[in-house]
């Protein structure tokens, strides 16, 4: 099968994609953000962004530990040389990633090459910025990557593909794409996740949507994902990567609006008197993408009226169904 043939609908995706259409139309209102404020939410982002990214391809730095090695250079006691290497080389790849940022901006093998090189500066020199020259397997994975013979071709192609796609498909879905078929490609020895995190992103942020963070708690989640799409279905990537986007959306927003308090843990607010639906029902609405809600640590956060809001809309199609039949 083709690999263009794809599948990423889910239940609720078009509804999905329209919050997150708001929330950037509203982000956008906001535009040009004041250097001040714009500053601290990508300095606080893309430490997230480092550590999480890290860290779910093993690094054991903590998300303290990572600021620290980052802002202060401090060394951590217990902790390797290359976990202090891998946060420094990342941190200098989001800041070519964004100096590459522009609406105009198309993508180029050369770009792919240099933020690998960033990726493995300081700790893996002689493979940094060059594609791998034979075979590997990947442990735990559905697929075995393909002949390193194909990989120059391969990257043409999917790099042709995306600059063709831009204006036919959602950029959040085609970056989704991308993501899984680089993954699947497997251009590199190493560094190959972080590499396509941070290229998956300057796709999303060349249309304007901020980065979307895969949480270090959704490895697994990430994992099993990335092995549907090998089957030509990626509705659950894309539902992943929509609830990566949304929460960093919601960073944004609440940080410029000052509402980040109305946003609460589902067992906070399912806890209320009164309140009729339980922690489970609400939790199953979040990860499947049905309310604004948005993921820290291992805890869900939304607000009272996304759950009211949701049900009450629910009860009109319901009402509308019995009086149609």
């Amino acid at each position: 099968m083709d690999w263009k043939t794809y599948n990423w609908h889910f239940e609720g995706v078009e509804k999905h994609l329209s919050r997150i259409e708001t929330k950037k139309s509203r982000l956008d209102a906001f535009r040009p953000i004041p250097g001040y404020a714009l500053q601290k939410i990508k300095e606080s982002l893309s430490l997230e962004w480092t550590y999480n990214s890290n860290s779910i391809e093993g690094n054991t730095l903590t998300l303290q530990e990572t600021k620290l090695v980052i802002e202060e250079g401090i060394t951590i006691k217990g902790k390797s040389l290359r976990e202090h290497f891998e946060a420094i080389n990342h941190q200098d790849a989001i800041g070519y990633v964004e100096d590459l940022v522009s609406v105009q901006y198309k993508l180029k093998a050369a770009d792919i090459l240099s933020v690998h090189a960033l990726v493995l500066q300081r700790i893996e020199k002689e493979f940094a910025g060059r594609y791998r020259t034979s075979g590997v397997r990947i442990s735990g994975a559905n697929f075995v990557p393909p002949n390193a013979l194909k990989i120059h071709d391969y990257m043409d192609e999917l790099i042709e593909w995306v600059n063709k796609e831009t204006k036919k498909l959602h950029p959040v879905v085609m970056a989704t794409i991308f993501h899984h078929r680089f993954v699947w490609i497997h251009p590199f020895f190493d560094g190959n996740g972080r590499t396509v995190r941070l290229i998956f992103n300057l796709l999303m942020m060349k249309a304007g949507y901020p980065p979307a963070i895969i949480l270090k708690n959704d490895r697994k989640k990430y994992y099993d994902a990335l092995n549907k799409a090998n089957q030509h279905d990626y509705s659950k990537l894309l539902l992943l990567v929509l609830q990566a986007l949304e929460r960093t959306l919601d960073i944004y927003l609440s940080s410029l609006n000052n509402t980040y308090d109305d946003y609460q843990p589902i067992a906070d607010i399912v806890s209320e008197p009164e309140f009729p639906y339980g922690q489970e029902y609400v939790s199953l609405l979040a990860r499947q993408g049905k309310i604004d809600a948005f993921k820290e640590g291992r805890n869900w956060l939304t607000t009272k009226k996304a759950v009211t809001d949701y049900i009450a809309h629910r009860e009109r199609k319901r009402t509308l169904t019995k009086n149609k039949s």
